[in-house]
């Protein structure tokens, strides 16, 4: 029997596993067949504090690791494929090994979106990004293309303004999804070039992104466009689908917690990090979350005495 089982590695995760230990819950952590999360594909963080000089995303997550592991957590690098949290213990399962617990922290974080243009994955990290907020620094005074055209592209293309030469948003249908006031910001500004009806068949480069293949899908003229970056704003999808029959959530799949806490509609079980996340969606407020949870769980346990 667990006191506390971590489902997902990334930042809130590890920083559960750090709380959790340090409080001396033994935890254990399911840290996934990929751990580390989204920070996986991220080249260079800046804005990560306590690093004066960037540190690249498997290498903070190998660091926190690291902190989670000198505490004494333990780890199964599987994924997690059934649980029940109808009533405590919890169980959850991997294949057909069972385990059960008192408390768990969900941590399973998003996954972006992708296009699967040709090149999109071999220019991951080299110029393809799907956070502006964590990349835009890097493409000062450069081209980039933004591809989307919900709220998420809005918000990506406004802010890269603040560093790139020009922000050109290529969007598939010949209007936007996205809400009338944020629609105007984009239309409304200068540095940005709107390009409706159109898709990327292709991003070139070697080392870096060189530049993209357009298409018009209403007049099927072929172009070719010089950019420096690559920006995907589809959205993202929360890793909740093994959790719905047990945890409510939202209309696109995040967790629901209440406010101000990571307490989840169960009892015993919490919820951090991107999983619940869907308006900051960064490392540090995801650790942030990650923390919040180890301490709610500790008092879970004090409170029902079982620790």
């Amino acid at each position: 029997m667990e006191n506390v089982i971590i489902i997902g590695s990334g930042p809130a995760g590890y920083t559960a596993a750090i709380y959790a230990a340090r409080a001396n819950l033994k935890p254990l952590m399911f840290e996934g067949l990929t751990p580390g999360g989204q920070l996986m594909i991220t080249s260079d963080v800046e804005n990560y504090p306590g690093f004066d000089k960037a540190i690249t995303g498997p290498e903070l997550m190998d660091v926190m690791r690291k902190q989670a592991e000198r505490f004494e957590t333990r780890f199964i690098t599987k994924n997690v494929t059934k649980v029940d949290f109808s009533k405590r213990p919890f169980k959850i399962w991997c294949d057909e090994e069972m385990y059960e617990a008192q408390t768990v922290i969900v941590t399973t974080g998003a996954s972006a979106k992708w296009t699967d243009v040709t090149g999109e994955k071999r220019l991951m990290g080299k110029g393809v990004s799907a956070c502006a907020t964590c990349d835009g620094a890097f493409f000062k005074n450069m081209d980039v293309v933004v591809v989307g055209g919900g709220d998420t592209a809005m918000e990506e293309s406004s802010f890269l303004t603040r560093f790139a030469k020009q922000v050109y948003l290529v969007h598939r249908r010949d209007e936007f999804r996205a809400s009338k006031i944020m629609q105007n910001r984009v239309l409304n500004n200068p540095k940005i070039k709107v390009l409706f009806d159109t898709v990327v068949d292709e991003i070139v480069g070697e080392k870096g992104v060189t530049g993209v293949k357009l298409n018009n899908l209403k007049t099927k003229e072929k172009s070719d466009l010089k950019c420096e970056g690559y920006f995907v704003a589809i959205g993202h999808k929360p890793n909740t689908d093994i959790f719905a029959d047990f945890l409510d959530l939202n209309e696109t799949g995040y967790i629901v917690t209440e406010p101000g806490s990571t307490r989840t509609n169960v009892e015993g079980v919490f919820a951090a990090g991107d999983v619940q996340d869907h308006v900051y969606r960064q490392a540090v407020t995801a650790a942030g979350t990650g923390c919040m949870a180890a301490l709610e769980a500790e008092r879970f346990l004090e409170a029902h005495g079982a620790h």
